[in-house]
Parts: structure tokens; sequence; C-alpha cells
């Protein structure tokens, strides 16, 4: 009895977890798209091949306070160098000195 009431625990386990869904890959869409997903949601997190993933965002709104805009360029379909936004990152000491900031 005790096996068949811990049996019935796993299943329901099991059933009650989401299914994990699938991350959007740059490298499965064309470059057009993977911009227009970027410039639609304002910010996300696209595969970019592999294990590989990032954040992308259309301007500095979606970054933090403290963060700037860095242009990003990731892999598409049609393209290996597709321009389709940019990464948040904080200011370096550099990027005050380059003119970056």
């Amino acid at each position: 009895m005790p096996n068949r009431v811990a049996l019935a625990a796993l299943v329901l386990a099991l059933c009650s977890v989401p299914a994990l869904a699938q991350r959007a890959s740059t490298v499965a869409m064309s470059c057009g798209q993977a911009k227009e997903l970027v410039d639609r949601r304002g910010g996300l997190v696209l595969g970019t091949g592999g294990q590989t993933y990032d954040r992308f965002v259309r301007d500095r709104s979606f970054c933090e306070v403290t963060e700037i805009t860095v242009p990003a360029f990731v892999p598409a379909q049609d393209t290996p160098r597709c321009f389709i936004g940019y990464r948040c990152k904080e200011p370096s000491r550099s990027d005050w000195f380059d003119g970056g900031f």
C-alpha cells in the first residue's frame, strides 16, 4: 500500500510540472525576424546557437538606470552577423575615456 501511495504521489508531481519551453534562437530565424522580435518585445533573452544565449534590448529604456547599451550582432539563419539591437552593460572606466558613454 505505501508503494501505491508513493507511486501516485510521483505521478501527480510529474504531471503538475509545466513543460519547459524552448528558448527562441536567432539561428532558427532570419535577421529581419530576429530584429523584429527584439523591436516588438523591447527586451528579451534569445539563444544564439548551441547552449549560448543573451539578453537583447530595443533601446536603453530596457536597461537598468546605471547601464549603457552596446550594439549587438548575432548569427541568424541568413547571415553570420546580424544587428538585432543592443545589449545592456555597466560602463567600465574605458567607456568614460573612449567616448563610449
